[in-house]
């Protein structure tokens, strides 16, 4: 059985959170959660944060043992981009793209 939890329109920029997010795929929950602790990244509060709810999504909705959890799927896919303008020299505006984040993370429990 697969557990999911989803974090949707959050302000990262894909690009970062999927450098962070590879590093966890396949791996138990405990040490998922050990890497992000300690990962200097912005994205690791938010994908533990993501990670940990799926955990609870799994014991409290699905009766799993969180003990016995890994990461089947991380994944994370580009939101709508927020578009804003800064002033330039004569009188010129500059695009500013502040991109967002869907950020996935699937939970399943390790049969034997």
């Amino acid at each position: 059985m697969q557990v999911r939890a989803e974090a949707r329109y959050v302000r990262l920029s894909p690009k970062k959170a999927q450098r962070v997010i590879g590093l966890i795929r396949g791996k138990d929950v405990e040490e998922a959660l050990a890497l992000l602790r300690f990962m200097p990244q912005r994205a690791s509060r938010i994908i533990a944060k993501v990670l940990r709810s799926a955990v609870a999504n799994a014991e409290h909705n699905h009766d799993l043992n969180a003990a016995r959890l890994y990461v089947a799927q991380a994944y994370v896919n580009q939101g709508p981009t927020l578009k804003r303008y800064t002033p330039r020299a004569y009188g010129r505006a500059n695009l500013l793209r502040h991109r967002t984040s869907h950020v996935t993370v699937v939970v399943a429990q390790k049969e034997g």
